[in-house]
């Protein structure tokens, strides 16, 4: 028998002993799965910003953890569109994407990530999630997928995409590179994402239809030859003013890495100096460091400025003669009686001189083989401090996606969920992740949905998944080398098609107009803030939060009247309601907390004043759930006061913990036990009785004339 402790912290023992048919299902399962992971797992990695094997990564360590630590038994861990996106807007700003610099600041973000996760499991504050609350989430998603599917154009078309601080500039300069097309591009997106629409519809490969799209693709790609690259010089471009602006970029490229080798110089000055305690020279340095600051940023603008006009650039290469270097003409200028190799190219990346040149569309390339290697994340005080907010939203947010899938196949398997446990497999998830050179992951709708039509019975499936990257990492990469990378952008605009459901909005919006407002602000703030995703989360779940203290800071404040049937209802909607000059029931739908005590007492006060001749107060208080010290204090002042003018205060349907609180405060002594009923009915017969009225109850309320 295992003990509690035990599967408190090996949950995954639960699964324990296996029978040979559950291990069966859960092997073929997770193969399956794999099959149809590997190349989700690389188009989610170009969403990252990270090279594509860093997909395959968080494929692997973060989906056996999950597993094994999680309450689910078929959720999938790993990379999902929404999270890659969120990595890049949230890392990009700080580092070049796919550089040194930029997948330690992603190692860093995914051990955040995790350790809010844990610990928010750990302290059992699941439910801190509803923060975000559905509206939010359906704002967010939504603008979170037309912005995957923008900057996937660029992939798609063959054209060229600068990245800014505004994503929706880049998207507008992106659109004025469209003449330049390249069509074998094109050709091969469409094509791919036509195909994969159609493996959809036939059963037996719906399942693998991506990954029998990608090996179609890639034997087309290394027949036809799709990639075509070549080097060149600076000195073979055969056009001055291109020339020149080659030559400018690099100069500027060589000021950055001056500047960034003089920053590296002067911090190591000032841990020395701050060592040493010498605050004055310690100071000096701060001011030079952050004067290089603002010159590196300066020259980053500029140099990103001259990147996008090298972009704009295309080229006809000549046929070099033996022992002579081909030259780089300008379209449409090459000297007459010149051959050419009659290919269109471009500039993919200027490097010391060196052009490295595109002349077909892009491909994967060399993906390095092996699994992921065991990486301190590198921690520091600054890191920390950029992405907190970012590693917020994307802890929150990651986890609604896994719970909301995991609550959806508990209910199919009737299965019962842990929501602490969820968070803390996947902080764990996040946290092994981290080292193992993982981006942040969480549950994938995908994955778990293959995972359940496939019947998995435990988690035991994505380690059997986990398995199967691991065979791809250490054996198959090199087969992937002529994937085009136009595929995997078909695939991640076919990925998020789903997340949009701009009908949700107008449904929202029937049921709530407060609630449509919010999931529109966040739908727009999110659009309007890329990259920085994390403030449409934010300012979104700000407003969800602030209408909620708003309702709750003036709740409605009902006078009652007698119905035909016996019942108390609201005068204001049934002004025929039968009514008593000698009793106000009032009736106040919400609790009674400090933000709301003002509204509550100024709508008695001001019901009493409109019935001067009343001599009995019914606060019918079935409604109020809870009370606070402020509202315990307010009521023994209101009681107080009426009780002065003459006026009896009578309370129904009171629950426990309301008079929990009034038998330790006192308050129900002072209200009085005579006037604490368990009914309305039973207070008004006591009412009448004390008048003196003949009959039941409802004879204290007559129509109105």
């Amino acid at each position: 028998m295992i003990s509690k402790l035990a599967l408190r912290l090996f949950p995954f023992l639960a699964w324990f002993p296996l029978a040979p048919l559950v291990l069966r299902a859960d092997a073929i399962a997770g193969i399956t799965g794999a099959l149809v992971l590997v190349p989700k797992a690389m188009a989610y990695a170009q969403l990252s910003g990270l090279p594509l094997q860093f997909g395959l990564y968080t494929a692997l360590i973060p989906a056996a953890i999950g597993a094994l630590w999680g309450s689910s038994r078929q959720l999938a861990t790993g990379p999902v569109a929404i999270l890659s996106l969120m990595t890049a807007a949230a890392v990009a700003p700080l580092a070049p994407p796919g550089s040194e610099e930029y997948i330690g600041l992603v190692l860093l973000l995914t051990l955040m990530v995790g350790c809010i996760q844990f610990v928010l499991g750990l302290v059992k504050l699941g439910s801190a999630v509803n923060f975000v609350s559905h509206p939010v989430i359906l704002g967010f998603m939504n603008a979170a997928a037309l912005i995957i599917g923008l900057s996937q154009l660029d992939m798609f078309l063959g054209i060229p995409k600068g990245r800014s601080d505004f994503f929706l500039k880049d998207v507008w300069e992106m659109f004025s590179y469209i003449p330049l097309t390249h069509l074998p591009t094109l050709a091969m997106a469409a094509a791919s994402l036509a195909l994969m629409l159609i493996v959809q519809k036939i059963r037996i490969l719906a399942k693998p239809g991506v990954l029998v799209v990608v090996v179609l693709a890639t034997l087309v790609s290394a027949l036809i030859d799709f990639e075509h690259t070549a080097t060149g010089r600076i000195e073979d471009v055969a056009a001055p003013a291109a020339k020149e602006m080659i030559q400018d970029y690099t100069t500027t490229a060589q000021r950055i890495a001056a500047m960034n080798n003089a920053v590296a110089s002067l911090s190591a000055r000032l841990r020395q100096a701050e060592k040493e305690s010498d605050s004055r020279v310690a100071a000096d340095l701060r001011y030079r460091l952050e004067l290089l600051d603002l010159d590196i940023k300066a020259a980053e603008k500029e140099g990103r400025n001259q990147l996008r006009g090298i972009r704009k650039l295309y080229f006809v290469r000549t046929s070099p003669a033996e022992g002579q270097p081909a030259l780089l003409y300008r379209m449409g200028a090459v000297p007459e009686g010149m051959q050419t190799d009659g290919r269109l190219w471009h500039v993919k990346k200027v490097e010391q001189g060196t052009l490295k040149l595109s002349g077909g569309g892009d491909v994967v390339g060399t993906i390095p083989a092996g699994l992921p290697a065991f990486r301190l994340p590198a921690v520091s005080f600054d890191g920390v401090l950029q992405l907190m907010s970012a590693a917020l939203v994307i802890a929150l947010v990651g986890f609604m996606e896994s719970i909301s899938m995991a609550k959806a196949m508990a209910g199919k398997t009737k299965q019962r969920l842990d929501p602490n446990q969820e968070l803390i497999g996947q902080g764990l998830a996040n946290i092994g992740g981290s080292f193992f050179q993982s981006y942040p992951a969480c549950g994938s709708f995908t994955g778990s949905a293959v995972n359940l039509q496939t019947g998995a019975k435990t988690g035991l499936a994505m380690v059997f998944n986990g398995g199967f990257v691991a065979v791809t990492l250490l054996f198959l990469t090199p087969l992937l080398h002529h994937l085009p990378q136009a595929v995997l952008a078909a695939n991640n605009l076919l990925a998020v098609s789903g997340l949009i459901t701009f009908q949700a909005f107008r449904h929202t919006w029937k049921a709530s107009r407060a609630d449509g407002i919010v999931a529109l602000t966040t739908f727009g703030v999110t659009l309007l803030a890329a990259p920085h995703l994390d403030k449409g989360v934010i300012i979104g779940a700000l407003l969800a939060i602030g209408h909620y203290l708003y309702r709750t800071m003036a709740p409605r404040v009902a006078i009652l009247g007698r119905h035909e049937d016996g019942t108390l209802r609201d005068v204001k909607y049934h002004p025929h309601l039968a009514t008593s000059t000698k009793v106000v029931a009032i009736r106040f739908d919400g609790s009674l907390y400090f933000a709301n005590i003002a509204h509550f007492e100024d709508a008695v006060l001001g019901a009493m004043a409109d019935h001067r001749e009343a001599r009995f107060l019914l606060v019918v208080a079935d409604a109020i759930n809870t009370i606070d010290s402020s509202g315990e204090e307010m009521l023994h002042n209101l009681v107080g006061q009426l009780q002065q003018s003459g006026v009896e205060v009578v309370f129904s349907g009171l629950k426990k913990q309301v008079r929990d609180v009034m038998r330790a405060t006192g308050l129900d002594g002072f209200i009085g036990e005579q006037n604490i009923f368990s009914t309305e009915d039973q207070a008004l017969v006591a009412i009448s009785c004390r008048l003196g009225e003949e009959g039941e109850a409802c004879a204290l309320f007559r129509p109105r004339g």
